[in-house]
């Protein structure tokens, strides 16, 4: 596994990193979320010693530079044009392998995974970014490492790409190795995590199953609709129930569709709809990160 402790990183007088602990196990996709300007790429490269700061990161037990071939332990992609520009893919690929000591024949293979093997003696410097996110990848993936760092692979790929990297970053973990992914897209996040590391402005926030993220938020609720809406609002205040307006009923926290059930039949309610609405991970993710954003946005209204 990937073991990261207390690290922490300031820029003359704002900490962003602060004193952040956690593991990325193997068999398993990690994704780490937090708001712009949490600190998520600044730990990566803490993570990789690109960064100098506090604290430290193991890959099985030792730094990543300490492994006599660090590609083939961690992939990394913390920059989707990071390349010659004139310099043909399968060349910056070539480079990439003779540097990590990788055989050359690797090259065609990750350019095949990826799609770009129809495009391979081209310069990547006119690529879209969708088309070079697929080239950061290649090059991560040459060594075949067991452990794959990326900050924001799915930016530029359109929604087939988007579906192709789910899918991939999935197998790859299943086969046993650890892949720890930053994304804003949360929808996507939810599908393909298994575990979730949440930051914000520079601290931990939350850790854990997606399930256990999402568990937090307080988005899950029943919608109760009925022809006798005040008299509902009515049942619902008098039986001291949480609920607030939604859809044209009530959304009810805090309790199961049966008991709503046979509290509406008790009443003698008609029911229109009565139906479970699960949380999200984006609703889990904006109120837990409600405040900690470096550029917050203001809600209609405010002043």
């Amino acid at each position: 596994m990937i073991t990261v402790q207390n690290l922490s990183k300031k820029y003359k007088k704002k900490l962003a990193v602060d004193d952040l602990s956690f593991t990325v196990r193997t068999g398993k996709v990690t994704g780490f979320l937090g708001p712009n300007g949490a600190g998520k790429s600044t730990t990566m490269r803490l993570m990789l010693g690109l960064d100098h700061g506090a604290g430290k990161t193991l890959f099985d037990e030792l730094p990543l530079y300490q492994h006599p071939q660090p590609a083939k332990v961690a992939g990394i992609l913390l920059e989707a044009k990071a390349f010659h520009p004139t310099r043909s893919a399968r060349n910056h690929l070539r480079i990439l392998a003779e540097a990590g000591g990788i055989p050359l024949s690797r090259v065609d293979e990750v350019l095949e995974i990826v799609g770009l093997q129809d495009v391979a003696r081209k310069g990547p410097g006119k690529f879209s970014l969708g088309m070079s996110q697929r080239l950061g990848i290649a090059a991560a993936l040459l060594g075949e490492p067991q452990y794959l760092i990326l900050d924001e692979p799915a930016n530029g790929l359109d929604p087939e790409g988007i579906a192709w990297l789910r899918q991939f970053i999935k197998d790859y973990a299943d086969k046993g190795n650890a892949v720890f992914i930053s994304s804003h897209l949360l929808s996507e996040m939810a599908q393909m995590a298994d575990d979730i590391i949440v930051i914000g402005k520079g601290k931990m926030i939350a850790q854990g199953s997606v399930n256990e993220i999402i568990a937090k938020g307080t988005g899950a609720g029943v919608l109760v609709r009925s022809s006798e809406k005040t008299k509902l609002k009515q049942m619902l205040q008098d039986k001291r129930v949480n609920f607030t307006a939604s859809e044209g009923g009530f959304k009810v926290t805090g309790m199961t569709t049966e008991e709503i059930g046979m509290l509406l039949f008790g009443a003698g309610l008609p029911v229109l709809e009565l139906s479970r609405e699960e949380a999200s991970l984006e609703e889990a993710f904006l109120e837990m990160t409600a405040g900690s954003e470096e550029f917050g946005t203001k809600k209609e209204g405010q002043q």
